[in-house]
């Protein structure tokens, strides 16, 4: 295992009723949430080779303000449509074409891809139960083969869920 995919959810997000899903807003939690993982993401070195994100506004600055808190520059954010609704093949398409060079990719996007894309790669031996394996600002570590255009099912190890609920926990305790 080689490489390291992380898969970041975005954000607690307004309501779908109050605007279009793709234009959806940050809430004030959903912000907060993305700056908790950021930080504890930097105190555990945990730095990505490059961040790809869903141009969904939710995503996108839910990446923003992690990356901010890594000390990445935002501007080198990839923006990748096909994270967003377009289902797991089309994510796996994303992964595929990275660079053999990069060693951990974050990629920032949305349920239920993120959760089909853990439930295929890692054996379900492996994944906790639970009613929800990504909340919103969830972060998975995902230890995986040397080449990322090759991920079969069942490739990957999972290495951590980490949420900011829990963050929050570990602070107050």
């Amino acid at each position: 295992m080689g490489k390291e995919l992380w898969l970041l959810r975005h954000g607690k997000a307004e309501r779908f009723e109050v605007t279009e899903d793709y234009d959806r807003k940050l809430k004030k939690r959903g912000k907060r949430d993305a700056r908790r993982i950021g930080e504890w993401m930097q105190t555990n070195g945990l730095i990505p080779d490059v961040i790809i994100s869903s141009p969904a506004t939710r995503a996108l600055l839910t990446a923003k303000i992690v990356s901010d808190a890594i000390d990445k520059d935002r501007h080198d954010i990839q923006q990748e449509k096909r994270l967003y609704d377009e289902g797991i093949v089309r994510v796996k398409s994303v992964l595929a074409e990275c660079p053999a060079e990069l060693g951990r990719v974050l990629m920032v996007g949305h349920n239920p891809e993120f959760e089909d894309l853990l439930a295929y790669l890692v054996d379900p031996a492996g994944l906790p139960e639970v009613d929800k394996l990504l909340p919103t600002a969830g972060f998975v570590r995902l230890g995986l083969p040397d080449d990322w255009s090759k991920l079969p099912q069942g490739c990957a190890k999972l290495l951590a869920i980490t949420n900011p609920k829990a963050l929050l926990e570990e602070d107050a305790g």
